[in-house]
C-alpha cells in the first residue's frame, strides 16, 4: 500500500494549529497544580485524530460535489482521482472508530468510574466533535456549505479545545481560560477564512456558500483583521494578568500581529492568500508555545 497519498490528505500541514488549545490548556493546568501525562498524550492523538478525520472528510466531502475540481493552491486527493471516493469513505469510518477510542481512554484516565456523569458529559462531547468534523462538507447538510463553517471552527478549536482539554485536569472551568480560548479560536477562524478568500471563485460555482462568498472579499479584508489583531489583545491581557513584566515580552509578538495583518490586507487576488495559510497556523502554535512556557515557568 503506498502511503504517501495518505499522509498528503491528511494535510500535515495543519497539525499544529489543531493543538494549540491543548498545549494552552494542558500548561494552564500544570499552573493550576494538576499533572498527568497521559492526559495530555492522550488529548494531543485525540486532537489530532479529529483533525486528520474532519481533513480525510473534507477531501471526500468536496470531492464527490465537485467542489475541488479547479480549486487553487494543494490539490485534494478524490477530486485529483488519486484516492478513489469510496476509498476516502473507509478511511474516514476507520479515522473515526480510531479517535473515539482514544477519546473514551482520554475520558476515563481524566474522569475514572467515579465521575460517571462527566465521563458522559465527555462522550457526547467526543460524538458531537466527531460528527462536526465529518459534517463540514459531507451530506446534503453539510454546515460549510451554508456559512456555519466559522462558528463551528470557533467553537470546537478554541473553546473547547482550551477549556476542555484544562477540564480534563482541573473538573472545573477557570473563566480566564476564556481569554486565551477566544484567541485561538479566532486565530483558527483566520486560516479558514484565508481558505475561503482563496476559494472564493471555485466555491461560487459549487454552491458552497461560505461567509466570504455570501458577503464579499471586502468584508473577508476586514474581517480578518478583526481575526488575527483581537487574539494578540486577548493574549496579551491574558499574560499581564499574571504580572507586567512577562506580558511587555509579548508585545513584540503584537507587532508581529499588525504587520502580518497589513501584508494579508494587501492582497487584491484571491490566490496569494494561499501563501498566508502557513504563517497564520505557525503564529498561532508558535504564540501557544510562549504561553505554555510562560505559565510552567511561572509555576
Amino acid at each position: 500500500m503506498n502511503t504517501k497519498p495518505w499522509i498528503q490528505a491528511a494535510r500535515l500541514r495543519t497539525l499544529p494549529l489543531s493543538v494549540s488549545g491543548i498545549i494552552v490548556g494542558s500548561a494552564y493546568a500544570y499552573y493550576q497544580g494538576f499533572s498527568d501525562w497521559r492526559i495530555v498524550v492522550l488529548a494531543l492523538l485525540t486532537t489530532l485524530g479529529l483533525q486528520v478525520l474532519s481533513n480525510y472528510a473534507n477531501d471526500y466531502g468536496d470531492g464527490v460535489k465537485g467542489t475541488d475540481a479547479n480549486r487553487i493552491g494543494e490539490k485534494r486527493l478524490v477530486a485529483a482521482g488519486i484516492i478513489t471516493a469510496e476509498q476516502m469513505k473507509k478511511a474516514v469510518i476507520i479515522t473515526a472508530i480510531l479517535t473515539f477510542i482514544i477519546a473514551l481512554l482520554l475520558i476515563y484516565v481524566a474522569f475514572g468510574k467515579e465521575n460517571f456523569a462527566l465521563s458522559l458529559i465527555f462522550i457526547l462531547l467526543g460524538i458531537g466533535s466527531i460528527g462536526a468534523a465529518i459534517k463540514y462538507t459531507v451530506g446534503k447538510s453539510a454546515y460549510g456549505y451554508s456559512g456555519f463553517g466559522d462558528l463551528f471552527v470557533f467553537i470546537f478549536f478554541g473553546l473547547v479545545s482550551v477549556i476542555g482539554s484544562n477540564f480534563l485536569f482541573a473538573h472545573f472551568i477557570d473563566w480566564k481560560l476564556f481569554l486565551p480560548a477566544t484567541a485561538i479560536g479566532l486565530l483558527s477562524v483566520a486560516v479558514l477564512n484565508l481558505n475561503n478568500m482563496r476559494d472564493i471563485e471555485n466555491d461560487k460555482i459549487a454552491g458552497k456558500n461560505t461567509l466570504i462568498v455570501k458577503f464579499g472579499l471586502k468584508f473577508g479584508l476586514w474581517y480578518q483583521r478583526i481575526l488575527i489583531f483581537t487574539p494578540a489583545i486577548l493574549f496579551l491581557i491574558f499574560t499581564l494578568s499574571f504580572d507586567k513584566i512577562s506580558g511587555s515580552f509579548f508585545i513584540p509578538v503584537l507587532y508581529f500581529a499588525i504587520y502580518l495583518n497589513g501584508k494579508i490586507t494587501s492582497v487584491n487576488e484571491p490566490s496569494k492568500f494561499d501563501s498566508f495559510l502557513k504563517p497564520v497556523a505557525l503564529f498561532t502554535f508558535f504564540y501557544s508555545i510562549l504561553i505554555a512556557l510562560k505559565l510552567i515557568y511561572t509555576n
